[in-house]
């Protein structure tokens, strides 16, 4: 498996749909942009584009993985790259001067950017170079044509409880999710899964602020379903299996399945929620990177930050084992795939990518992992 033993040497997981990688960033001003930085120094430069003076949380998240690919670079035995590190400071047109900028200098890949609403004017500069660019964000339509995303995407979590669920009998899925673009995108997801694995939908409804009246709907058809999935994240899952018990649901009688948005302690805290199952990446490589990462910056690493630590980790051992087509089409696809901080993953041709993730039982004490990450993709 190419770049999987390199890797491997060196949960809130989709917070990234709600909070960072795919929204736009805040509405309040952004501080005065950073000066362009330099680490490592290796032959092959590697450009990481980041919101670093961005307002609110954007600019903290945009540390914190600054601080991860950073780290990265400090793990790997005598890495032969150089990062150049672009302040993009959360706009377009800043992560356009960047990847500019960088590909000046040198760049034979791009890392970041994180808002969706940048990748296409960072894009545009790659394309005129024939060079590919990882970024960060969660949105699939930006996906393709020399843009990989790495980022934890809605479509594995679903294809892998839905195999899951498959798999211990469970093929009659009742389904709610909520009516904004993280509903749209599981929607699209489910539909396909289930079918694919030989089950049905029963019953399928989206919900905005009111969720008692598509939880009726949902309750009086869940005598025909042995599962109800509920994609959302903490705290709308809760009021969602209130809403549920509320309309005569009897949820102890059904298998409940989530999405790696259930990785959160009210729902760890919900008695309706007990033995719920959901995918997610296998908790133990973020809480060894965490305390690594706490060694080092004296601080926690937000969740999306191995993104950035895989990113680094990942194109510096093509960059050692891959001679001049290190960064091309055909090595980033390669369907054996790589393992990171979360397990292992792989670029499909279109851009999006797939995780092999854990399945997790929802329990008072947290998540207990009930079928581990697998080895190996297959076919």
């Amino acid at each position: 498996m190419l770049g999987a033993p390199l890797l491997s040497a060196c949960a809130g997981v989709q917070q990234s749909l709600s909070q960072f990688s795919s929204s736009a960033p805040p509405a309040q001003p952004a501080g005065p942009p950073q000066q362009a930085a330099t680490a490592g120094t290796g032959g092959v430069k590697v450009a990481v584009i980041l919101p670093l003076s961005a307002a609110g949380n954007a600019g903290l998240a945009a540390q914190s993985m600054r601080n991860a690919a950073e780290m990265a670079l400090a793990e790997f035995q005598n890495p032969n790259i150089q990062l150049l590190i672009k302040d993009d400071n959360g706009s377009p047109q800043g992560a356009q001067a960047g990847a500019q900028q960088a590909v000046d200098e040198g760049a034979e890949i791009i890392l970041g950017p994180l808002f969706a609403q940048s990748v296409p004017a960072v894009a545009q500069v790659a394309r005129t170079r024939g060079i590919s660019v990882i970024a960060f964000s969660t949105d699939s339509s930006i996906a393709g044509r020399g843009v990989y995303l790495l980022s934890f995407l809605p479509e594995s979590d679903v294809n892998r409880i839905v195999e899951y669920s498959a798999s211990i009998g469970k093929r009659s899925v009742a389904v709610l999710v909520p009516d904004n673009a993280y509903g749209n995108v599981v929607e699209a997801a489910v539909k396909a899964a289930v079918p694919r694995r030989g089950g049905r939908i029963v019953a399928f409804e989206k919900y905005g602020a009111d969720r008692a009246t598509p939880a009726r709907t949902v309750a009086q058809q869940l005598g025909g379903a042995d599962a109800l999935f509920i994609a959302d994240d903490g705290d709308a899952v809760v009021s969602v299996a209130d809403a549920m018990t509320a309309a005569g649901a009897n949820l102890r009688n059904i298998q409940l399945l989530g999405t790696g948005l259930w990785d959160n302690p009210r729902v760890y805290a919900s008695a309706a929620l007990q033995g719920g199952l959901y995918a997610a990446p296998d908790p133990a490589g973020f809480r060894a990177f965490s305390g690594r990462y706490r060694t080092k910056y004296g601080a926690d690493p937000i969740r999306t930050a191995t993104l950035a630590y895989d990113a680094v980790a990942l194109v510096a051992a093509l960059a050692r084992t891959q001679g001049t087509t290190r960064f091309s089409p055909d090595v980033l696809t390669n369907p054996s795939g790589f393992a990171g901080i979360d397990g292992l993953f792989r670029f499909r041709a279109d851009g999006t990518n797939e995780r092999g993730l854990a399945v997790m039982k929802v329990t008072q004490g947290g998540g207990v992992a009930v079928a581990g990450s697998p080895k190996s993709f297959g076919a």
